[in-house]
């Protein structure tokens, strides 16, 4: 347990460190329904490790306060009663200090817990559902380090004041690396986690798919291309959108990516946790949604006259597992300061960006694998039950954390979604 306790507390402690550069009204508020307070964030992943971990393996356990089962569980219905999402900005109290007060304690016991399960060497298999269960609220807790992210971009953004979470290191000159194909053969191929190591229940089984003759973009789509689109109208020719697609825009006036924005003489500049930043046109595309990714691709496969389009996932997983190891090593993740993505690199054969740049957005549906069971119990919600009208995104962002992904990671979202840190790679028929 020596391992599991080290990095409790490491990645406990880099979720108080992500809220350090901010204000009580900063970790308070709550800019729309999606998104959740800071706050929020930092008690909810307490209350899971308290309601998952301390409440079934604890004797006699009492929570730290009756009302934050309810305050801060978010959709769990086995569970209890929840308060309702987009008033989550609403609980002043407790305080911030509350909350982390809370996080200490939760912390002690857990890690008497874990104390406790390295004497006690009689019951095994109990030592090991625990430290499955730690585990999980790990990876929890992971996935909530790059919400709190997420969400404090887009609460910043509703902000005139254009604040700084970090401040920008200086940027690097970047080479043009032009969209080269990386064939794949397609055939008989098999995806999904198997083996050792954690994964989320909807990442299996492992099963075979087939799949036809393809070829995926080497890099991502970059927001200099985006530009092209942009300037040439593509948000206003509806040809190139599906039809709730083009409703969508219609509705809301959309004219570019999430967090672009004019600026003086017509140009374009991006809001981001580094404040307001110009365009970086060899880096990829952020901020948009299914929608926005489908059209674009519809658009260039009329520009270059090539059977373009989004990739399943399944051909992702095919191609980027065989080079999982290698791509994980060179990703830019949430753990460096720096929360946009590097550029493609010049002279570098193979797939690029395939983790730790941006979700890509993928043309499968969320759907369960065959075979699929969920996990027993009440943390069983934690997947399965979304399984309708959403849509699946593989390989992870600039703010996912280093150690949360592997091949087989399935994200997921609605078409709409776009303040997560999606983009896209596009593919083509043979």
């Amino acid at each position: 347990m020596n391992d599991l306790t080290a990095r409790y507390l490491a990645l406990r402690a880099r979720s108080v460190a992500l809220a350090a550069p901010l204000g009580e009204a900063d970790c308070q508020a709550q800019s729309m329904a999606d998104a959740s307070p800071v706050k929020w964030h930092l008690a909810h992943v307490t209350w899971f490790f308290e309601t998952f971990v301390l409440e079934p393996f604890v004797p006699g356990f009492r929570p730290h306060h009756p009302a934050y089962r309810v305050l801060f569980n978010s959709y769990y219905q086995s569970v209890g009663e929840r308060h309702p999402r987009p008033q989550r900005g609403l609980i002043t109290r407790p305080t911030l200090a509350e909350v982390l007060a809370w996080r200490h304690a939760v912390d002690e016991q857990v890690l008497a817990l874990l104390a406790r399960a390295d004497v006690q060497t009689d019951d095994h298999a109990d030592a090991e559902r625990l430290a499955e269960r730690i585990e999980l609220g790990l990876q929890h807790e992971q996935q909530h380090q790059e919400l709190l992210l997420t969400d404090l971009l887009h609460l910043f953004s509703c902000n005139p004041l254009a604040p700084v979470y970090r401040a920008a290191p200086p940027p690097e000159a970047a080479a043009a690396v032009p969209l080269q194909w990386v064939p794949q053969a397609g055939g008989l191929v098999e995806i999904g986690h198997a083996g050792p190591g954690f994964s989320f229940d909807n990442e299996g089984p492992r099963h075979r798919v087939f799949l036809a003759p393809h070829a995926l973009g080497q890099r991502l789509t970059t927001q200099g291309e985006w530009s092209d689109f942009v300037a040439d109208g593509g948000y206003r020719e509806p040809r190139w959108w599906l039809a709730a697609g083009w409703d969508w825009v219609q509705a809301l006036g959309v004219q570019a990516p999430l967090h672009w924005r004019r600026g003086e003489g017509a140009a374009w500049t991006q809001f981001t946790l580094h404040g307001l930043q110009p365009l970086q046109p060899q880096a990829p595309v952020l901020h948009i949604s299914l929608f926005e990714a489908d059209a674009y691709a519809r658009w260039a496969a009329a520009q270059q006259r090539l059977p373009l389009r989004l990739a399943t996932e399944a051909e992702w997983e095919a191609a980027a597992e065989p080079q999982a190891e290698a791509g994980l090593a060179v990703g830019h993740y949430a753990d460096s300061s720096l929360f946009w993505p590097q550029p493609a690199r010049a002279g570098v054969a193979g797939l690029q960006q395939l983790f730790g740049s941006a979700w890509e957005w993928t043309r499968s549906s969320y759907l369960p694998y065959p075979g699929y069971a969920p996990w027993a119990g009440a943390v069983g919600e934690y997947n399965g039950k979304f399984m309708l009208d959403q849509t699946v995104l593989r390989g992870g962002s600039c703010a996912t954390p280093r150690g949360h992904l592997r091949a087989s990671y399935r994200n997921f979202f609605p078409a709409a979604a776009r303040w997560q840190f999606t983009g896209l790679r596009l593919a083509m028929d043979a």
